[in-house]
């Protein structure tokens, strides 16, 4: 979907909320990486920093029960970007971006869209950290901390959140006297999830929902469990036929060679492993995660599921057969490297904390 075409979606929904002859009172009571493209006709500088200011909102932990504790409070981040606001007598809009697995940080620079349409619609931007993440952690904890501790685990939930976004939108619009500004909130993947969510749990304080990629009917006795990788290998059966049979067939083949003796190291050698590796498992984790990563962000020019299938296609090996195919799309989608599978990483806050999100989500159905 191209950016004029969401425009017109923003347009559609400013439209509505202006003839639907209601005021919009407020009445008185959450998908990123680097190298995203952007429009060249209506990106604005990537250097913001002086465009946004910090602030932090007394939130309370438990929205929806009345024991003693869920009185607390804790500080919860946003960021609010006034450049283009046309302000709250012209009932200009406000554009709210609902934080998802992830610290807010880098949400302004990496998600381009907000900003690039700030100016064509006046809008207020508003950018809001969700739970547990960030500096938005309840009672001083660490990330790690309130993940372990499984009373304060129990509030990091998509419910908890939704309503968190409803606080702050409520109090941003009353700071503002920005009673009749029309709000639209946007997020992507999980954070599309919470705008669609959003839309239909808060329908008086948003006018529309922007849910990109939002896998909203990804459950049980709606949509099959193998529909994620049924999308990843059509894409790579599509890029090349060859390419996706190699694939299929080194499953088996990696099981094959791990039963061996010193199957694990003969595999390790062949993939030049960082670290020895544990089991045949391992290593298909390994490619499994790398393929669907890169159908799920087959950019152009690049576009990596071609760059991988080239590089297996491409291959001259006859000593480690199909594997070493398979190897050798690795090392075209990764470049040169001392070594590659099980690379030393640091875990974020999302690799920490998407299981639980994946299962506290569904609290919400």
């Amino acid at each position: 979907m191209t950016l004029s075409h969401l425009s017109s979606i923003i347009s559609f929904f400013l439209f509505t909320a202006s003839i639907s002859g209601q005021k919009l009172y407020t009445p008185t009571l959450s998908l990123q990486r680097e190298g995203v493209l952007r429009d060249p006709e209506r990106a604005v500088s990537a250097s913001i920093a002086d465009d946004f200011e910090t602030f932090f909102f007394n939130q309370t932990l438990d929205h929806f029960n009345y024991r003693p504790e869920s009185y607390t409070t804790f500080q919860q981040r946003y960021l609010i970007d006034s450049r283009h606001w046309g302000g709250a007598n012209s009932s200009a809009p406000i554009f709210v971006y609902l934080g998802a697995e992830s610290p807010i940080d880098g949400s302004p620079t990496v998600i381009g869209f907000l900003r690039d349409n700030a100016a064509q619609f006046q809008a207020l931007l508003v950018y809001i950290e969700h739970r547990y993440y960030g500096e938005s952690i309840p009672l001083g904890m660490s990330f790690e901390e309130a993940l372990h501790e499984t009373n304060i685990r129990g509030y990091f939930s998509s419910a908890q959140a939704l309503a968190d976004y409803a606080a702050i939108i409520i109090h941003v619009k009353q700071n503002l006297k920005a009673r009749d500004s029309p709000v639209i909130v946007v997020g992507g993947s999980y954070g599309g999830k919470l705008a669609s969510w959003f839309r239909l749990k808060y329908p008086h304080l948003t006018v529309g929902a922007l849910a990109s990629s939002a896998p909203i009917l990804y459950f049980d006795d709606i949509t099959p469990q193998d529909a994620y990788y049924s999308v990843v290998t059509k894409d790579f059966k599509e890029a090349s036929e060859t390419c996706y049979q190699t694939i299929g067939d080194s499953w088996s083949e990696i099981d094959r060679v791990a039963q061996e003796p010193n199957g694990t190291s003969n595999l390790s050698e062949m993939f030049k492993t960082c670290k020895p590796l544990e089991s045949g498992d391992e290593l298909k984790n390994y490619l499994m995660s790398l393929y669907a990563y890169a159908a799920q962000y087959d950019d152009p020019p690049r576009y990596p599921v071609t760059v991988i299938c080239n590089g297996i296609d491409g291959a001259n090996t006859t000593e480690n057969g199909i594997l070493g195919k398979i190897f050798a799309g690795v090392v075209a989608y990764k470049g040169n490297s001392a070594c590659y599978v099980n690379p030393p990483t640091n875990v974020s806050q999302t690799d920490l904390g998407w299981g639980w999100q994946v299962q506290y989500t569904l609290d919400h159905i």
